[in-house]
């Protein structure tokens, strides 16, 4: 995402693994399941096959996915407990204005065909209606920050967030946006894939204003003033490497400068209107696509930017009108761009959109069955374990001055650990579900988390705010809080496993637990202090040291084809490769020093240490189309699944010693090549 949080797709489990003398005294196996390997494919030739190609084989992809993987077979099963749940409070009719009533009373409405069909373009006239009767451009400042409030997002977009050099306090940012396709790339690159995309987008556009009642030569005009204004702002947009710098998005100015510097947008009357009255400073992300939107607000036609304003409602509310204007929107977003064959059913759908609106409050009851309270204090002496390793890491470094390492393991003592979910749980007493329409509810909804959020401005920062509900299937490491997050929804099989010994659990859930620690010391981590603030702790030596070894994983990530002439980006994946790195790294450390005293034996056929990378290798499992890959390789700061084992494992030499790696083998990569960092 466009901001300084960032969430890694990683796994964590519930349990800790190693001293536990009660499973000292019980069979325990290897954790590895055979079946999910292909062991006529050669670990010295693609890792990834050898580990992953029996589960890839027994999972392929069905219509609705454009990848699927562990990570995504987790998800449908969390996504079937979550229906049940959500069906039963359906059926049941609670309270009027309980949380209860408000989750059945939503997923009933999502679920309603007949009445969605039947409002067909109803539910988003009289906004079209307004848009259209526009008479002067002095009225756009005021109209696009309604829009901001309500959930649309053309031009840019504001939120409060910690303030990056005062992580303390709350403070509104601006961000570039208002791109329908999210990557800039998909505006300027001129292969012939892209341009066929750009086709594509543009008549989909025409298509979508044709459902919404435009004639054909209306349709298709507004199609284009689409793409000129988007056009002309992803030329000014920053690229997602660059927005990985922290640094190069921080601009902190009174409002007083802002106006100076961008005198094109009335600001007085947009921070009036999102609820923002008085506001005296902020920081502007990035200034350069702000002006060129106060430019176009200017100099383009009104009649132009009354077509852009008008998608951008038609585009936001596509997903909740009738199945014709679903269906198109998935032909583009989902087929085109994606490569998928088929939506997903109406109640997955559905359980999505009442887990995006009420995502606490379900959370909550996720929890309440699925997750026992206990675990959590049992998952945290897990990650002491893990921190443990990185701080012997850190010490042990040969590249790091000792003023350097002293801070570093500063930071690393001082970081939060979130398990399972929040202490206090989020309040939607405030929030209206009514039964006007769908779509109108999710405005409401959208409104309800734009207030709690301005709020906010100019206040401290509540640390124990959760990014992520418990249900989810992931993981986060945050620079400005220092905190690192492992929601329930993920603290499962494949990446803990009660029954398996340490070998598979330290190379599962410990290396995820250590991707997520070293986030705080990737190339962007390591740039705030233990606080949270965008501060420069390291010596000029260091960093510069830093920087060389980092290199290496980008050249590394650069030289991997992903498809036949097209190559991974090494800069964009950067952070999340060296947490990959680093969390090998750690979790092999650690894994080692808790069976030292006591070696495991060999299992399955497979060495402990043949069973650790076999664990880790696992957790990428997965399939993906090619239209998904060329999506991916834009705009996703993750490696592929397939590279976060091939790409990862040359650079580790424990992965060398454990399947007796040489030279010879096509996996091989020579050591003044690899990657030392932590």
């Amino acid at each position: 995402m466009n901001t300084k949080f960032y969430f890694p797709v990683i796994a964590l489990t519930l349990l800790a693994a190693g001293c536990d003398t009660k499973r000292e005294t019980e069979a325990v196996s290897a954790g590895i399941r055979v079946a999910n390997m292909d062991t006529t494919a050669s670990p010295r030739t693609d890792f990834f096959r050898y580990a992953c190609g029996g589960w890839m084989d027994n999972n392929p992809l069905t219509g609705e996915y454009a990848r699927f993987g562990m990570f995504d077979q987790l998800a449908e099963n969390n996504r079937k407990q979550l229906k049940s749940l959500i069906e039963e409070l359906a059926a049941e009719q609670a309270e009027p204005g309980s949380v209860a009533r408000k989750i059945g009373d939503l997923y009933n409405m999502a679920m309603d065909s007949v009445k969605l069909n039947a409002d067909g373009i109803k539910p988003i006239q009289a906004d079209l209606e307004r848009i259209a009767g526009l008479k002067d451009k002095k009225d756009l400042p005021a109209l696009i920050a309604e829009m901001h409030r309500r959930g649309f997002s053309p031009y840019f977009g504001i939120y409060v967030g910690s303030d990056d050099k005062n992580s303390t306090m709350n403070i509104v940012h601006t961000y570039q946006g208002g791109l329908s396709l999210d990557e800039r790339e998909y505006y300027l690159d001129n292969d012939e894939h892209t341009r066929e995309i750009r086709k594509k987008f543009e008549q989909h556009v025409a298509k979508m204003f044709r459902l919404a009642g435009y004639d054909q030569v209306r349709a298709k005009k507004a199609a284009s003033d689409v793409m000129k204004v988007e056009t002309r702002i992803a030329k000014a947009s920053y690229d997602n490497v660059k927005l990985r710098n922290p640094h190069a998005n921080y601009h902190k100015m009174a409002v007083s400068e802002l106006k100076k510097e961008i005198p094109g947008i009335a600001w007085d009357s947009y921070f009036a209107t999102v609820g923002l009255k008085g506001l005296e400073e902020l920081n502007v992300g990035q200034p350069e696509p702000i002006k060129e939107v106060a430019a176009l607000l200017k100099e383009m036609p009104l009649d132009v930017q009354k077509s852009y304003l008008s998608w951008y409602v038609i585009d936001a509310a596509a997903s909740y009108l009738s199945d014709d204007f679903v269906a198109q929107n998935f032909d583009f977003y989902g087929k085109t761009l994606s490569g998928k064959q088929e939506m997903q059913p109406r109640w997955k759908r559905s359980v999505s959109t009442v887990n995006g609106v009420l995502g606490e409050a379900v959370g909550q009851m996720y929890t309440e069955k699925y997750f026992p309270a206990a675990a959590k204090e049992r998952m945290i002496v897990l990650v002491g374990k893990l921190q443990e390793a990185l701080g012997d890491r850190i010490r042990g470094l040969d590249w790091m001055s000792g003023e350097t390492k002293e801070k570093a393991l500063e930071k690393l003592s001082a970081i939060t650990v979130k398990v399972g979910y929040p202490d206090k749980w989020k309040d939607y007493s405030a929030l209206e579900i009514k039964d006007d329409s769908y779509w109108e509810n999710i405005v409401r909804s959208n409104v309800f988390n734009y207030d709690e959020m301005i709020a906010k401005a100019g206040k401290p920062v509540d640390r124990s705010k959760w990014y992520m509900t418990p249900q989810t299937v992931n993981a986060y490491y945050s620079p400005s809080t220092n905190e690192i997050c492992f929601p329930a929804g993920i603290l499962q099989y494949p990446f803990f496993d009660m029954s398996a010994d340490d070998a598979f659990n330290y190379g599962a859930i410990g290396v995820v637990i250590g991707h997520e620690m070293t986030h705080g010391f990737d190339d962007q981590g390591r740039l705030y202090d233990k606080d949270g603030n965008l501060e420069d702790w390291w010596t000029e030596a260091d960093a510069k040291s830093f920087q060389e070894r980092a290199q290496k994983l980008v050249t590394h990530f650069d030289n991997i084809e992903v498809l036949p002439g097209l190559h991974a980006n090494g800069k964009l994946t950067l952070g999340e490769n060296i947490a990959d790195h680093g969390g090998l790294q750690v979790a092999y450390t650690a894994f080692k020093k808790a069976t030292g005293a006591k070696p495991l034996p060999m299992k399955e056929g497979f060495t402990p240490e043949q069973r650790f990378f076999l664990a880790y290798a696992n957790v990428w499992a997965g399939n993906v189309r090619d239209e998904q890959i060329r999506v991916l390789t834009k705009s996703d700061p993750h490696s592929l699944g397939r590279w976060r084992v091939n790409g990862a494992l040359p650079h580790i030499n424990a992965w060398y010693e454990a399947f007796a790696i040489n030279e010879n083998d096509p996996m091989y990569l020579a050591p003044e090549k690899r990657a030392v960092i932590w």
